[in-house]
């Protein structure tokens, strides 16, 4: 089965690298890596350029479109219109995956479901240093977690051996690690563009999934990846962006009326 990551970042290019770092060295390589940018200046283009020219195995592209605000969800879309993956994993540029990161998605997919994944946070005395090395180091990071530095640390151990979980639960929807078979996602429209500023649009879309008929999985660990401490987003929009939630959950519906079918592709391509 096909994989395509989609990476969303917005001028962060320090943290993108260390993530495309970490998806060029997995066990199981995706079949492409799609930066989906929300309007970043040219610094993470020209990363992003060089990132592909030092993966002659794993193709690396790059979807921009103009700054107007917080959009990741137009710009998701865009980047799934130009991917080609029977899978499509959404990752966040600041979240490195652990090595095994695109395996176990592949394991755990399963027709019928969308995936979350899980992460650990690493808080912000260690953020600059930290890169792909250091998800690999399990006592460094154990140490770590003892003095405050990093945190949801029980997901630190890789336990094949533990069953999968399934819900239709709406807590703890993130997008920053989430999985899609293709044929879902174009089936619910893909993410709703009526969602601007930051906030609920992944869950969303996960009550459209589930009001399609999908289901959850989720494992506590597998498929986990390191998310770098930021500031807050700007949570101005995120009234607004819940009434959108709500009147998904109270219609039933789970056809979006401005996504991947609606979505005209204007965007830049590297």
């Amino acid at each position: 089965m096909n994989i395509s990551v989609i990476v969303t970042t917005f001028n962060r290019p320090d943290s993108l690298k260390k993530v495309l770092e970490g998806l060029l060295n997995q066990t199981r390589l995706p079949c492409e890596i799609i930066v989906a940018d929300d309007g970043s200046l040219e610094e993470t283009s020209h990363l992003v350029n060089q990132m592909a020219m030092s993966s002659p195995n794993c193709p690396v592209r790059h979807v921009w479109h103009e700054d107007r605000g917080f959009r990741a969800a137009e710009i998701r879309n865009k980047a799934i219109l130009k991917s080609s993956g029977d899978y499509i994993i959404s990752l966040d540029g600041d979240c490195i995956p652990d090595r095994y990161f695109i395996q176990d998605h592949l394991q755990l997919a399963k027709p019928g479901y969308f995936f979350q994944g899980k992460r650990v946070l690493v808080e912000k005395a260690l953020q600059d240093s930290f890169n792909f090395s250091h998800t690999q180091k399990t006592r460094w990071l154990i140490a770590n977690a003892l003095k405050g530095q990093v945190s949801n640390a029980h997901h630190l151990l890789r336990l094949p051996f533990v069953p999968v979980v399934t819900t239709t639960k709406m807590s703890g929807i993130r997008s920053c690690n989430m999985g899609f078979f293709r044929k879902d996602l174009f089936a619910v429209n893909g993410f709703n563009q009526a969602f601007q500023g930051w906030g609920r649009e992944d869950s969303e879309l996960a009550a459209r999934l589930y009001n399609y008929g999908l289901r959850r999985r989720e494992h506590p660990f597998m498929a986990v990846c390191f998310h770098l401490w930021h500031e807050e987003n700007n949570r101005s929009n995120l009234e607004r962006n819940d009434q959108h939630l709500e009147n998904t959950q109270r219609s039933g519906s789970y056809w979006c009326s401005n996504g991947l079918a609606d979505e005209k592709i204007g965007d830049k391509e590297v």
